[in-house]
């Protein structure tokens, strides 16, 4: 599909939050870094092809749209990041339209995981039901959501629009502390939503892992900054 040009934060979420289930690219890029004038052709080249029909492909001036900008800690352009419900899949920096390409069809292939039936490939005979996750399954893809990211936030929402205060002070916290985290909006999945309290033995959101780790929710991410500021650095190298 064409490129959407990117004008507004409110259409940004718009299109991020109601395409459930497809592969969104996005490309941040400026009018003065020379990389991005090859790049532009580029990458609506990818987008008219045939083979990429379900990707969305979002195109986004670092400079004019800001505030999007800092939300992915974008410091540096041609960056591109692939997102699936609600979750980074890939995100690389640089002018390398084979990185791009290849990076494009991995995660074409990579299952929803956000969505509750997982929207995985439906057999040829549509009329057969979907099978329901057995427990072992379940604990499966939950331990994949969390290794998702080095960073990865379970939220009510996403970091553009939270749907609670809490969620959206720990995205505070992790913007301002320079934090590229990948996100989960936990109501967009009841499954996830309900085990994931099993999962961590913790009974709110937002949870926040690192490297795959559990390290607590809004509370207890403020504690332990009080307690060591460089927490997030520390753990990361720790980890």
């Amino acid at each position: 599909m064409a490129v959407i040009e990117i004008t507004e934060q409110d259409q940004f979420t718009d299109l991020t939050t109601n395409a459930q289930g497809k592969l969104i690219a996005l490309y941040f890029h400026t009018a003065w870094a020379e990389p991005c004038k090859a790049v532009n052709e580029l990458y609506r080249a990818i987008s008219d092809d045939d083979s990429n029909r379900d990707v969305i492909f979002l195109a986004i001036d670092a400079d004019s749209q800001s505030e999007i900008a800092e939300l992915f800690e974008i410091s540096a352009v041609p960056y591109f990041i692939l997102i699936k419900d609600g979750t980074i899949l890939r995100e690389l920096s640089g002018a390398n339209p084979k990185e791009f390409l290849a990076a494009l069809e991995e995660c074409k292939r990579t299952p929803a995981d956000g969505v509750v039936n997982n929207q995985q490939q439906q057999d040829d005979d549509d009329d057969e039901e979907e099978e329901e996750e057995t427990e072992e399954e379940l604990m499966a893809r939950l331990a994949k959501l969390v290794n998702a990211a080095p960073v990865m936030l379970f939220m009510k929402g996403n970091p553009s629009e939270p749907k609670c205060g809490f969620s959206r002070q720990i995205v505070g916290i992790l913007r301002e502390h320079q934090i590229r985290f990948g996100f989960f909006d936990i109501l967009r999945d009841d499954s996830v939503r309900t085990n994931l309290k099993k999962f961590s033995d913790w009974p709110t959101f937002p949870q926040l892992y690192i490297n795959g780790e559990f390290q607590g929710g809004l509370d207890i991410i403020k504690e332990s900054l009080e307690e060591d500021p460089d927490f997030f650095q520390n753990t990361i190298r720790a980890a």
